[in-house]
């Protein structure tokens, strides 16, 4: 049976030339027979890890129980990999070349590919996206760098993997999210329907109380929505029961600003609170009247 996708045309698209059907990985099944295919058989010790792979974490429990099915069936499905210097750098599969190791085969079939490093990398990056078994802020990490290292908008990058903006927006907020929710995130205590929720909420302070009352309480997600929808209520009421009048100036500051204004040549603005204290804002309309004003500052 073919290979459900996930990603639309995703990885396939990358891979088009690849084969990927369940009867060649039967070639390489048990005893690992051969077949006249584009797989081909490569010495274990002739294969590198890719030092930008996405993925740095493989949970040992996981890689054991794959290590026992490729001792029993061998290798289903070929790593792909491609030719640097006398080695062989991976592109996808590490998780499968790793149990490998474990089982100590001395060589695997694999799909040997012809690419830059940033096909490299979006290979890579793309594959990742299309494991099940990712957290949500792995997921959110590859998002981040294919946009950043292959410089795709958020757009081009849904358009990739075969995913609505939306999806991608929602993934990508959770890295602004702080550490604790995020390691919450990545140890399963919440889900990504938590994080969501608490990714709504716009005060560092109020996201890692409400983690510690998830966690507390085992709040669901629907109940950490009402929570973070109330606690952004809250906090809107205490900052507008908090503003004041703004406090007119006096002849001498009025003074000030003017001449400030008329020396470095740009509008300024001063603004006073009631105990005092307040702040003086210089206005720039570019980086080079920026650099103009730090002279006449004699910064």
């Amino acid at each position: 049976m073919a290979k459900k996708s996930a990603l639309g045309k995703g990885l396939s698209a990358l891979l088009e030339n690849s084969e990927t059907n369940s009867d060649l990985a039967k070639g390489y099944a048990g005893k690992g027979s051969r077949k006249e295919t584009n797989v081909s058989m490569i010495k274990i010790d002739k294969i590198e890890v890719n030092p930008d792979n996405p993925r740095t974490h493989f949970e040992k429990s996981a890689l054991e129980e794959l290590a026992d099915s490729i001792k029993e069936h061998g290798i289903i499905q070929p790593i792909t990999v491609r030719k640097v210097g006398n080695k062989y750098q991976i592109i996808s599969g590490e998780r499968r070349f790793r149990a490998s190791q474990l089982v100590g085969l001395e060589e695997i079939p694999v799909y040997i590919r012809d690419a830059d490093d940033q096909s490299v990398l979006e290979m890579a990056l793309v594959e990742n996206i299309q494991r099940e078994d990712l957290d949500a802020i792995e997921v959110a990490i590859s998002f981040q760098r294919l946009m950043d290292e292959c410089d795709l908008t958020q757009d081009q990058l849904s358009k990739k993997i075969g995913k609505n903006r939306t999806t991608v927006t929602n993934y990508v907020r959770l890295l602004k999210l702080p550490a604790e929710v995020q390691i919450a995130v990545r140890e399963k205590s919440i889900s990504m329907g938590h994080a969501r929720s608490l990714a709504g909420v716009d005060n560092e302070t109020l996201q890692t109380q409400i983690l510690a009352k998830i966690l507390k309480d085992g709040l669901s997600v629907r109940q950490t929505e009402k929570l973070a929808s109330a606690a952004n209520s809250d906090s809107k009421s205490s900052k507008d029961s908090t503003k004041t009048e703004p406090i007119t100036l006096s002849f001498e500051q009025q003074k000030v600003k003017t001449d400030l204004e008329d020396y470095l040549g740009t509008k300024i603005s001063i603004k006073k609170g009631s105990n005092g204290t307040g702040k003086i804002v210089i206005n720039f309309a570019s980086q080079g009247d920026f650099k103009r004003i730090i002279d006449l500052l004699d910064f």
